[in-house]
């Protein structure tokens, strides 16, 4: 294993950066690219009555703003699952951030969780879209099946099922994190959103896995 606070990654002769922060700065694009970020989850648990800390959703505004600062990005694309469920009071936190940063060029690639109305989004000055190419990399949220790949019109970006590792230790510790999956036609982003869950997934032998740590990225041998 290789270690490094981020690692960078060229793959079709393109620069990625990809940042302990489960997101990728894309260089030739000046882009960051994240998945997952489940906006609103946290509103939507303490609508039900579910004690959710409510500092959670300000925490993943904070890291975009943070990656904003560090990165100088032209545009932020967001592979799906932005915002959880039905307008709520976290939305408001959204719109606040919105202000800071207003020429800031913000893609939305709907999730199966993107249930807002459009109108809400464009107001805000994000577009939509349900699938986007740009460059050789097809924008989705869902991960194609390897029948579907062989059809793709570039190497797919996605998200949705939350990848993870499992790790094992000499001494029989055993440690599942998020990751970075980077197979022959398609690649699966860990979740942004600190709310969210992982699942272990299978990889192939050509497959290059790069687990998120806290504080730095892992390359997988």
């Amino acid at each position: 294993m290789v270690n490094s606070a981020a690692v960078s990654f060229n793959l079709l002769n393109q620069d990625l950066l990809l940042l302990p922060q489960k997101a990728i700065y894309w260089q030739q694009e000046q882009a960051i690219i994240v998945a997952d970020v489940h906006l609103g989850k946290v509103g939507h648990f303490r609508k039900a009555g579910i004690a959710v800390p409510r500092d959670m959703e300000q925490d993943d505004l904070a890291m975009l703003s943070d990656l904003i600062d560090e990165h100088k990005p032209k545009k932020i694309i967001i592979l799906g699952d932005f915002f959880h469920s039905d307008l709520n009071t976290d939305w408001d936190w959204f719109v606040l951030w919105r202000k800071h940063f207003p020429k800031l060029e913000l893609i939305l690639i709907r999730g199966n969780h993107d249930i807002i109305n459009d109108q809400h989004y464009i107001d805000l000055n994000v577009s939509l879209h349900d699938e986007l190419l740009i460059g050789p990399f097809l924008m989705l949220h869902h991960p194609l099946n390897s029948e579907a790949l062989k059809n793709a019109i570039g190497y797919v970006f996605c998200g949705h099922i939350h990848p993870g590792v499992s790790l094992s230790g000499k001494a029989r510790q055993h440690i599942t994190l998020p990751c970075f999956a980077f197979g022959n036609k398609q690649a699966i982003l860990p979740s942004f959103g600190k709310f969210t869950g992982r699942v272990a997934i299978r990889s192939q032998k050509t497959d290059r896995i790069f687990a998120v740590a806290p504080n730095k990225v892992i390359a997988i041998d």
